[in-house]
């Protein structure tokens, strides 16, 4: 196999990023085009279909730049309160502290501070959706299997996110 030259090294660097991260937007754009129910109005168009993907992409990028040998509390606390809003939209989304804690775990940053500090953030989010769904300012009406189709967007953008890091670290120029 031909290694690659140093210009070839650094395009590619630059390049595939890029190529990732138009793909998942391309796709999770068309998505909205191509099925019906999401052309609708009341928070189900292209804002409350691309926001919890926003939000994800946002917590994966707040655990990912934890330092080593630091507390997680903060970050889990933050976390939890961008995927608590993220739930308004997408309730399911809530099932993404697992991995992040699986994570955290492996990474030997996760202790029962950080896991406290995440039921609180989502207790702050639960109490204020309370609290603003009481005086009708949000729609009340929760399902766990609501707006499954934003799905779609945040796999493609944590799979955008994930393929452009793993290609940013392989093509380092050094």
């Amino acid at each position: 196999m031909r290694k690659l030259t140093r210009q070839t090294q650094t395009i590619l660097y630059h390049l595939l990023p890029v190529v990732f991260w138009l793909l998942a937007i391309g796709g999770s754009i068309s998505a909205v085009f191509l099925i019906p129910s999401l052309q609708g109005g009341g928070g189900s168009g292209l804002f409350g279909y691309s926001l919890p993907a926003l939000l994800v992409l946002l917590c994966v990028v707040i655990i990912s730049r934890i330092r080593r040998r630091s507390s997680s509390v903060e970050q889990c606390f933050w976390v939890a309160i961008l995927l608590g809003v993220a739930s308004y939209w997408l309730p399911s989304v809530l099932f993404m502290l697992l991995p992040i804690w699986i994570y955290l775990i492996y990474k030997n940053q996760f202790g029962m501070q950080s896991f406290v500090a995440s039921l609180l953030g989502i207790a702050f989010v639960a109490v204020w959706m309370a609290v603003l769904c009481q005086f009708s300012i949000l729609n009340s009406q929760f399902s766990i299997l609501q707006g499954l189709w934003a799905w779609i967007p945040v796999g493609a953008f944590l799979i955008a996110w994930f393929a452009s890091t793993i290609a940013r670290r392989n093509l380092r120029v050094r």
